[in-house]
This record gives C-alpha cells, structure tokens and sequence, in this order.
C-alpha cells in the first residue's frame, strides 16, 4: 500500500501528474482542487495518495490535503460512485462546501455535479450525512501552470472534459468565463463555479 509520496513534479496534465521518487516515476490522478495547489514542474512536492487495484487495474491518486482524501474514499462508499466521479466532486467544490450541501440536503446542487443524478445524490445526502464531520479545510489560492503546450483556455478544456462534462457545454462554459490573461486554473475553478451555479 503507498500512502505517501514526496519527490519531483515532472509534469502535471489535468487530471495527471508524474512525480519522480528516487528514480521511479509515478502517474497519479488528482483533482483540481491538488493541481491548483501545485507548485510549478520541476520542484519537489508532497502528496498524500490513495492506492487502488481492481481486477483488471491498478491506479494510484494524490492529494495535498487529508481532508480531500478522506472525501475522495468516503464518496467511494456510496453505491453508484467510483473514482471517477469522486474526482469530479473535489474538482467542483471544497471538502467544506461539499459538507455543507449534503448536511443541508441541497439535492439539487448535488446534481450539478458531472456524473452524479437525482437518486445518486439523495443516497450521498443519506449514507455521508454523519460522516463529513470535521472536512472543513480553506484551499489555498490557485497557481499558474507553466511548462504546458496548450494555451489556458485550451488546457482548461481538457481538463473540464476529462472531469466528464460534455465538449459543448465545456466549450460555452469556457467562453463564458475565460478573460485575457487567465491561467488554466482560474478559467477551470471559474468555469466550475458557473457550471454549480455559484
């Protein structure tokens, strides 16, 4: 079981980043609510992972704080969630937003979720109630990406599709809330906000 990884950020292409540890390279997933957070390639990073094997897969995944872990493996719980769509609601909303909206029961915000029904999010809303205790966690602001061949917009659109929003809703979000001078992750957490309707 790896459980912790701490070594060289070689590349980072949302949702995928290498870190080299010793000599080896590890490919993890990680929400964008960790690449924000990121320093740029090149620099050491530290990252909390969660390791999974299945029958025909083995996959690893990382994040900066316990707190984005801790969800990430208690959504999983759920019937009808997998990694997938885990990854996607650390994407769109802080661990301590995401708290809020399933102790408030607010189903329909649930729903904005890429991935996640009516029925999905009443059984998160049922089963996660008594269990997102103590996930309150400020994330720190976003950084610039550097060392990416496409444009922001565009990173931000492969990004946003790899999260399973479809191509045409990503492109109007996209235009919707990019300006001149934006880094990926701004346009990305902007277009997220706007597509949860906050």
């Amino acid at each position: 079981m790896i459980g912790r990884l701490r070594g060289t950020l070689v590349s980072k292409q949302p949702p995928w980043l290498l870190v080299e540890v010793g000599g080896v390279g590890y490919e993890l997933e990680a929400p964008m609510s960790t690449i924000y957070d990121l320093p740029s390639t090149g620099k050491e990073v530290t990252l909390l992972t969660h390791y999974a094997v299945k029958e025909d897969s083995v996959a690893l995944y990382g994040f900066l704080l316990e707190a984005e872990r801790a969800l990430f493996r208690n959504l999983q719980k759920v019937s009808g969630i997998g990694a997938k769509i885990a990854l996607a609601v650390l994407s769109g909303v802080s661990t301590s937003d995401f708290a809020r909206l399933v102790q408030a029961g607010d189903v329909v915000a649930l729903t904005k979720i890429p991935g996640i029904g009516k029925k999905t999010a009443e059984r998160i809303v049922v089963e996660l109630r008594d269990r997102l205790d103590g996930l309150a966690t400020t994330l720190p602001s976003g950084i610039q990406a550097q060392g990416v061949a496409l444009d922001p917009a565009g990173e931000a659109t492969v990004a946003l599709q790899q999260l399973g929003y479809k191509p045409a809703e990503v492109t109007r979000l996209v235009q919707k809330v990019a300006a001149e001078g934006d880094s990926a992750e701004s346009i990305i957490r902007k277009a997220l906000r706007a597509a949860l309707g906050s």
